[in-house]
């Protein structure tokens, strides 16, 4: 099965070189198996797939010697690297080749492939601005997992849901097993605790645990605090907070507000990214993990995904797309659904509203996208 994020690259593989690809994502979500489904996607290209993700590769000579191989063939080139972030200086050893073949006009196709985005995003920034295109692969959505598995439930998905290989399993604890430790332990170990320093290792396993038990509420920095069981200070919560978000784990929403600072200092919303982190860390009521699941397919397709609170007043999800603002609410049972939406159609009187339920959520996107 191809996801759809193959079906643009392929596109851009048509016309004459003229930008990097860069492919973000999550480990285990089909970036690599995606990527070598382009040999037969494009027959007419040499496509020579390589990854860093050796312990021999980690040096420049070898990311600038498969360059040349590049560089030699005849044939129309397609130069793809994996684990890009594993070598040191790799934007800077980039963009000198880069910009060295654009000069002898002989550029050539070049995708580029990560899982974690603090390296990818400051190599970027600093040395290839203007020279790239960034796509980002999202965790399985419910449609594509279905597609997939085709007798996959709506319940089994809110389990298990974000990566093909656990909805596969029949045994569920099995399932779960895998989630904590080939993906879970293996993110944290691999992509942020050999990246960065964190002093308090357990602390930050704590911190994610924390966040993903109560995916779906709006949860103060000073209660994360409170319930961790050693010492720390709202800033290292935000820190851990942070570096989850850039290996592609959760998902912080801010508060819908005109005023930027208010909205800065607003107390997040967790959305963990894959469904299966919930049920790892205990089970949780099925209103919640549907909440969950609509932020994930909002944020997969929205950039702009905000939360409202007003006294008591709430509301599950705000999507504001230039001035078009859309209101959703989760219906889950809570006696708040319309009180929510009521209340902030008062404030916002332009604003749209929409309720979302389990017998339209298939529909969301479709439903969503009318209302904006």
């Amino acid at each position: 099965m191809e996801r759809a994020f193959i079906f643009e690259l392929k596109e851009r593989l048509v016309d004459p070189a003229k930008f990097i690809q860069i492919i973000l994502g999550p480990r285990q979500v089909g970036k690599t198996t995606g990527v070598m489904q382009l040999q037969k996607l494009c027959p007419d290209k040499k496509i020579t797939y390589v990854s860093s993700d050796s312990q021999f590769t980690h040096h420049q000579e070898w990311l600038k010697e498969e360059w040349m191989k590049a560089n030699l063939e005849e044939k129309s080139a397609v130069l793809i690297i994996d684990e890009i972030q594993l070598i040191n200086g790799w934007s800077q050893i980039i963009k000198a080749l880069w910009d060295e073949n654009k000069r002898k006009k002989k550029l050539f196709h070049v995708i580029l492939l990560g899982s974690i985005s603090m390296d990818i995003h400051q190599g970027l920034s600093e040395s290839l601005a203007g020279r790239f295109e960034l796509t980002t692969v999202s965790h399985w959505s419910f449609l594509e997992s279905k597609k997939l598995l085709p007798k996959l439930s709506l319940e089994q998905y809110l389990k298990l849901g974000g990566y093909p290989e656990p909805i596969k399993m029949k045994d569920e604890q099995r399932a779960l097993a895998y989630v904590q430790t080939s993906i879970i332990d293996a993110v944290i170990t691999k992509d942020i605790l050999q990246n960065v320093t964190v002093k308090k290792p357990a602390l930050f396993r704590q911190c994610f645990e924390l966040a993903c038990s109560y995916g779906g509420q709006v949860m103060s920095y000073n209660k994360i605090l409170g319930q961790l069981q050693e010492g720390g200070n709202v800033d290292l919560v935000k820190y851990y907070l942070s570096l989850f978000e850039k290996a592609f784990l959760i998902k912080c929403l801010e508060k819908f507000s005109g005023n930027i600072l208010k909205k800065k200092a607003s107390s997040p919303k967790m959305i963990p990214l894959a469904m299966a982190f919930m049920e790892v860390f205990g089970p949780t009521e099925e209103g919640r993990k549907l909440e969950v699941a609509v932020g994930q397919i909002l944020l997969q397709n929205f950039a702009s995904v905000f939360y409202w609170q007003d006294k008591q007043n709430e509301v599950d999800f705000i999507i504001k797309k230039g001035k078009s603002i859309l209101a959703i609410e989760v219906k889950s049972g809570r006696k708040r659904e319309r009180q929510g939406l009521s209340a902030f159609s008062k404030k916002y009187p332009a604003a749209k509203t929409l309720l979302i339920s389990k017998e339209n959520f298939l529909d969301l996107i479709k439903l969503v996208s009318h209302q904006l």
